[in-house]
């Protein structure tokens, strides 16, 4: 699962913001997994790369809802503010969110599991 703040959501359900930068200890997810983001629905992982943030772009920042890479990295400064230093290292994740019918049928499998169990 990927949560994100309120105010992307969005973005990521008109398919707007498909990147995110996230500081992790380890790898978290591979490209071609699927995830969840509460309040966008299931995420297909395109790609998951360790980056440097001083060489995220403007391309970077756009993707991921920013006008510049200076903005991005002023962002993820306030929400990490001490993540670098705690030894986590950044990852683009790029991703799509899965078509309406594909969450549907999704949705529908979660809760007939929640039936059986």
């Amino acid at each position: 699962m990927l949560l994100f703040k309120k105010k992307f959501l969005p973005a990521i359900r008109r398919g707007e913001k498909t990147q995110t930068i996230r500081l992790w200890k380890h790898r978290r997810l591979r490209g071609g997994h699927r995830s969840y983001i509460p309040g966008a629905g299931y995420i297909r992982v395109l790609a998951v790369d360790q980056v440097e943030l001083d060489e995220l772009t403007d391309a970077d920042a756009r993707l991921d809802g920013f006008d510049t890479a200076d903005a991005l990295r002023a962002e993820i400064g306030r929400l990490y503010p001490s993540g670098l230093e705690a030894g986590h290292q950044a990852y683009r994740v790029a991703f799509e969110l899965l078509p309406q019918s594909e969450q549907t049928r999704l949705r529908k499998q979660k809760e007939a599991g929640k039936k059986r169990a």
